[in-house]
């Protein structure tokens, strides 16, 4: 994902029937997070599509998209795998797998027909699914004295910052998380009045 690309995840799953010349193409979007949930999503359509001659599917995952697979699955070379990867990368989203099942109809549809069913029917299955955005944060702690409240939340209130968990006691621990593209210039407003943090996760 290049700085400033907006990526996005899937909020519910998906399907489509795309019939072309006689073969039919169902395809099905899951949001997946791991390979794991990938093997078993594809598992169970196997068995579902049983007599199927074509599984094709792609997948992305990674919070910024950077693990990819696709696979023809015994179409020509690039005419379903590649398409289908095609068609989730043009809707920004990650974390997404897409499977389109092949039914013969009896008529070769020729490489570049392949390539228009394939992606036309995982755009399909991904048209209009819920999605939202994945925002690359920080995450982190920051622990003072109950009496320097007024301080620090003066201190944060110019930064986009977004409060997780607080614990208000003599000393209170109080979790937030902000953009990591906010997060340096926040920093450095901590460092320079002298307060110390801990960053709890960064993805």
């Amino acid at each position: 994902m290049s700085e400033g690309e907006s990526i996005y995840k899937l909020l519910e799953e998906g399907e489509s029937l795309l019939k072309d010349r006689g073969s039919k193409f169902y395809a099905y979007a899951f949001p997946v997070e791991e390979l794991s949930e990938v093997e078993e999503q594809l598992s169970a359509l196997k068995k579902r599509y049983y007599d199927a001659r074509h599984h094709c599917y792609a997948y992305r995952l990674g919070k910024d998209g950077q693990t990819t697979f696709s696979t023809d699955d015994g179409e020509p070379s690039h005419s379903a795998g590649t398409p289908i990867l095609a068609a989730i990368r043009s809707q920004e989203l990650t974390q997404t797998l897409v499977v389109v099942v092949r039914y013969f109809g009896g008529t070769k549809l020729g490489v570049r027909g392949l390539i228009e069913a394939y992606r036309g029917s995982a755009e399909l299955a991904l048209e209009g699914l819920k999605r939202e955005e994945i925002i690359p944060k920080v995450t982190f702690l920051l622990t003072f004295p109950y009496d320097r409240t007024s301080a620090i939340n003066k201190l944060l209130h110019p930064h986009p910052v977004h409060q997780v968990t607080a614990d208000y006691t003599d000393i209170c621990k109080i979790t937030y998380w902000i953009k990591k593209d906010d997060y340096p210039l926040l920093a450095d407003s901590l460092k320079q009045a002298g307060w110390s943090w801990k960053v709890m996760e960064e993805d």
